[in-house]
């Protein structure tokens, strides 16, 4: 009988569902420089289930065939769900070249079967004045709807900065208020948030569902620093409207890739965070 009930209860921990993490390859940056099938392979033994792109260059992904890389991803047991990659503001010289760029760029996104782009970084044109931020944003707005025609989402991603004033205005909020939440949605950086003196809960209030992607970042490994109260924010996710977590590790108390897995356990540990989140 006791080994009857063992077994039921292993076969019931088997058909439990897996959290849906997944970790931005930055995290592993040089390891994916240096091996990135094999750096690939060991993020999905650790148990994340899909990854965020951040080698995007001239139609591939870490100097892969678009469709070689989500091979690669699915057969080490995820997704290759989102990419960091971008292109700066183009003047009306080079415009028509942006948007070539854009073009290609989202075809290999397509063909990558990704679901979201993500600028990580605006240049200072962004962060000089209320006009070239505003120039962003329309361009912002442009790129979201290209994207939007073949099917993929487009969104950006803070650091801390961008929670300064500029002429009497956070960044941040007037980036919201600028961009169309049908072609721009904001990855919210946890950690850099809190780095720039803001409380994403707040925002979620303010701009309920505009933050479909997270990252969630301590100063290192995830819990380490007692910075982010991640109970009380992930507390208001459905409010944010968040789809998908993605773990970020910069900075590291030991190997990276050790280090990112610390992170996955955090979560996976935390009774706060659920399966999934709503799509």
């Amino acid at each position: 009988m006791g080994l009857f009930f063992l077994g039921l209860f292993m076969a019931m921990c088997s058909l439990q569902k897996k959290k849906e993490i997944g970790l931005q390859l930055y995290s592993v940056r040089d390891a994916m420089k240096e091996a990135p099938a094999e750096t690939v392979r060991k993020v999905g033994e650790m148990g994340y289930t899909f990854v965020e792109a951040a080698g995007y260059s001239d139609g591939k992904f870490y100097g892969m065939d678009p469709v070689a890389f989500k091979t690669l991803v699915e057969e080490s047991g995820m997704k290759f769900i989102s990419s960091h990659t971008g292109h700066s503001l183009p003047d009306s010289a080079s415009w028509d070249s942006a948007m070539a760029w854009w073009d290609e760029c989202i075809e290999a996104h397509v063909k990558a079967g990704v679901k979201y782009i993500v600028q990580p970084w605006m240049g200072e044109e962004g962060y000089q004045s209320l006009e070239g931020l505003k120039k962003y944003c329309e361009y912002f707005n442009v790129v979201g709807e290209k994207c939007r025609k073949k099917g993929i989402l487009f969104g950006y991603h803070n650091h801390d900065k961008e929670f300064r004033k500029l002429e009497g205005e956070v960044i941040y909020d007037f980036m919201l208020r600028n961009t169309d939440p049908e072609k721009v949605f904001f990855q919210l950086d946890l950690y850099w948030i809190i780095e720039g003196g803001k409380d994403p809960i707040d925002y979620f209030k303010n701009y309920p569902g505009r933050f479909i992607l997270w990252h969630v970042k301590d100063e290192k490994e995830l819990g380490a620093s007692g910075k982010v109260d991640f109970e009380r924010i992930f507390s208001a996710a459905d409010q944010a409207g968040v789809n998908y977590l993605i773990v970020e590790v910069e900075k590291y108390n030991y190997d990276p890739l050790e280090s990112v897995e610390k992170s996955l356990l955090y979560l996976q540990k935390a009774d706060f965070v659920k399966n999934s989140y709503g799509k």
